[in-house]
Order: structure tokens, then sequence, then C-alpha cells
């Protein structure tokens, strides 16, 4: 299923997706791709990003040097990458999915509960 933006034009994780397809076709990678490989390779992207972090205090964290954020914009887009993949493997609407999954948060999170807390929802 295609959704399209008022103006028309494709939405961004469509082609994406699409791209990463024919990227994988072209390659004859498909046969690398199932879920739990994909899987896999999102948890370790996400690693990667976060050697980034590693031991960095949370002012230091917040005000990196533009090259470091290239850096770690590279591992942010192989984390977004395979999470539109793995998706698509399975057959998931990310932008419906994240949706929904606002939806959830907000009932388990209602904000006069919630607000300026870090508490989980089980404790409030």
């Amino acid at each position: 299923m295609t959704s399209h933006s008022p103006e028309g034009t494709q939405d961004p994780i469509e082609v994406l997706r699409d791209k990463l397809r024919q990227f994988a076709a072209e390659r004859d990678w498909d046969q690398f791709h199932s879920p739990k490989n994909l899987a896999m390779a999102l948890s370790v992207e996400a690693a990667e990003l976060l050697e980034h972090f590693q031991w960095r205090p949370d002012a230091e964290s917040a005000a990196l040097a533009p090259g470091k954020c290239v850096k770690i914009g590279e591992e942010l887009a192989d984390v977004l990458l395979y999470l539109i993949r793995l998706a698509d493997k399975l057959d998931i609407d990310l932008a419906t999915a994240a949706a929904d999954k606002l939806r959830i948060n907000a009932q388990k999170y209602p904000v006069q509960s919630a607000r300026g807390s870090s508490k989980k929802y089980t404790e409030f």
C-alpha cells in the first residue's frame, strides 16, 4: 500500500523502503534479509550509535562537535534503514505502528501523572 501526501508526493518512509528493496535486489541480498538477521543487524547498528555516547557526561553528549554529529547521523541512518527493511519484511506499516504506539503511550502516561516524572507507568 502506498500513501501520498496532500501534494501528491510519496511518503518518505515508503520511498526509502522502495530504495532498500531495489538496493538489496540488485545485490541479491534478499536471501540474507530474514527478520532475525535484520533485527540482529539493527541491534548492532544501535550499539554502534551508543559507542559515540559511551562514558561521556550528559552535558558533553548534548554539545557534540559537528564532525561527531556527522558520524552519529550515519549511525542513525543505519538504524533507520534496518528498521525500515525489517518492517517491510514483516509487512508492518511503521507510520501506523508509531501513531498507534503514541496513542497507547498517551494512555499509559497521562499528562497529569507523567509530567516531569521519569517513573514507569506501572509506578504511578
